[in-house]
């Protein structure tokens, strides 16, 4: 996949998943980039989408409600989505603002 001087984006397909890793800054900058990978893969309803934060550095507002409006997505669709290998400040942040559970299998 294409990245940015800030964002990596990375697609890895499967039969039953798609794993989406994340790396880099997930914000303003970022988001045009990042709304146009997960609006391709939102559509893929016969797997599950999974999105892995282990290399995520940073993430604002924006980014947040990226990764919102791809659950909300994915809910309308009753596809699965999971979000995992979230580092430790970026699972405060997703915490403080309450997404923890929606987002998070083990939440």
């Amino acid at each position: 996949m294409k990245q940015t001087d800030k964002l990596f984006v990375r697609t890895e397909n499967q039969t039953d998943r798609c794993t989406v890793y994340i790396g880099g800054e997930l914000d303003l900058e970022s988001a045009v980039h990042m709304r146009a990978v997960m609006s391709r893969l939102i559509e893929l309803d016969d797997r599950e989408l999974v999105l892995n934060l282990r290399e995520l550095r940073y993430v604002d507002s924006t980014g947040i409600g990226i990764l919102v409006s791809v659950l909300k997505a994915r809910h309308a669709k009753d596809a699965p989505f999971a979000v995992e290998a979230v580092p430790p400040h970026i699972r405060k942040l997703f915490d403080m603002t309450g997404i923890t559970p929606f987002l998070l299998k083990q939440a």
